[in-house]
């Protein structure tokens, strides 16, 4: 059962705000960081309701096997900006080993 919090979506969104230039998180990740360990899938819920004009950095994040789980002109405007920032994505794919954000403190 998903957590009853009217405030999910802007606690998903802080999270993806703080993630800095040249690195991803995947959707777990950035559930855990929002203190939703194990809603991955309902970060992907919060992401998809961004208004088209927002300043949150929704291209930074990632599924757990380091690709972009967008399709079409948004997969190719997520691979512009990554690479853009530095993050060397080939074929929809990225390496997490070396792109992956690792906040200070972070138990994942």
């Amino acid at each position: 059962m998903e957590p009853d919090d009217g405030n999910l979506d802007e606690r998903i969104w802080q999270v993806v705000a703080s993630i800095p230039a040249g690195c991803v998180a995947t959707y777990g990740q950035i559930a855990a960081l929002a203190g939703l360990p194990g809603y991955a899938r309902r970060v992907g819920r919060a992401m998809a309701t961004l208004p088209s004009a927002t300043r949150i950095p929704w291209h930074r994040v990632v599924n757990a096997q380091g690709r972009l789980s967008t399709s079409g002109a948004a997969r190719a405007r997520q691979s512009q900006r990554l690479r853009a920032e530095g993050v060397s994505v080939l074929d929809a794919r990225l390496d997490l080993g070396r792109f992956r954000w690792r906040p200070e403190g972070e138990a994942i």
